[in-house]
């Protein structure tokens, strides 16, 4: 992969597959992750994926907290290694590194008080304030018998089905926008598409916004 003066490189990690969107691709690659993850094991996947693709700069959306721009905790449904690896150096340019919800908060953002919930694997979330970005970890604060992430997340929906996912999912979102005092809630990921009715001034996000997100991440910080 050579640079691009002008082309960022978005990469959306997730649980199940890392995402990536590049210049002059309509498309984004998606690369099978899980358990035996490393970052050493994605940079050469999409190494592989997209051969000789420029760019000039890298935006990550990390599956964990994210502290000063590096990942504060290795991430719960990946293997280890992320918190010490070097991006920078790996990628040959400079790179931005943010919570994944964040970044898909980012962008999906249209004004006012917004939080973002990111129904995939596990949960993400994102409150973005009169565009003040403050990245959240909810997903493992406790409900009902378990956290938040054992109801709304993969694990809750295969456990417990469609049906009872989307009544959980509904309560949860109500409850944390009233937390949060939110205008409106975003509600991405990739199980969000198994969602039906949604609760007033609630909406989908759309698979682009992940990646418009990293690209924002370049024109907010310059």
């Amino acid at each position: 992969m050579n640079k691009n003066s002008n082309s960022v490189m978005v990469i959306d990690i997730g649980g199940t597959n890392v995402k990536v969107l590049a210049n002059g691709r309509k498309e984004a690659v998606k690369i099978p992750s899980g358990a035996t993850m490393t970052p050493t094991k994605m940079v050469a996947e999409i190494r592989k994926a997209l051969g000789d693709c420029k760019y000039s700069s890298v935006s990550i959306g990390y599956p964990g907290p994210v502290v000063n721009g590096k990942p504060a905790a290795e991430p719960h449904n990946l293997a280890p290694g992320w918190v010490a690896f070097d991006y920078k150096t790996a990628f040959r340019c400079p790179v931005k590194l943010i919570n994944d919800a964040a970044m898909q908060a980012l962008g999906s953002y249209e004004g006012g008080r917004m939080l973002f919930l990111g129904l995939g694997t596990g949960l993400g979330s994102a409150l973005i304030v009169e565009g003040a970005l403050a990245p959240m970890e909810l997903a493992h604060l406790p409900y009902k018998k378990g956290t938040f992430e054992d109801y709304v997340g993969l694990r809750g929906l295969e456990k417990y089905g469609k049906k009872k996912w989307r009544g959980f999912v509904n309560d949860v979102v109500l409850k944390l926008k009233a937390a949060l005092v939110a205008d409106y809630v975003v509600l991405g990921g990739g199980n969000a598409k198994s969602l039906k009715e949604l609760p007033p001034n609630v909406r989908l996000g759309e698979n682009a916004n992940a990646f418009r997100g990293g690209t924002r991440l370049w024109e907010e910080k310059k």
